[in-house]
């Protein structure tokens, strides 16, 4: 599995709309072969920085099979135009995992 990092900073004020787009920019990440699951976060200290996380069963997928497809310029068109700087986005591979459930 490939973690894909990215820290988005989005344009101030445009948080809400931010959102908006990213809720319906979703379906179409999820939808690409290769995907596994996604998640943003917002930051806590930064109101306009977000960190979106998505992880891909080979590096591949995203950089080819998710970048180059058609449903990218989609994705693009929604998100790419609230991004101030336009973000770098890195990936991962496991080295140690753990987790801690919490007890009922």
């Amino acid at each position: 599995m490939i973690l894909e990092a990215a820290v988005l900073t989005v344009k101030p004020g445009a948080q809400i709309d931010f959102e908006e787009a990213f809720r319906q920019a979703s379906s179409i990440i999820a939808a690409m072969p290769g995907y596994i699951s996604h998640e943003l976060q917002r930051c806590i200290e930064t109101e306009n920085q977000y960190l979106l996380l998505v992880r891909w069963h080979t590096l591949e997928d995203h950089t080819v099979g998710f970048r180059q497809s058609p449903e990218y310029q989609t994705w693009r068109s929604l998100l790419h135009h609230f991004y101030d700087p336009f973000p770098t986005v890195e990936h991962y591979e496991s080295v140690l995992s753990h987790a801690r459930f919490p007890q009922s």
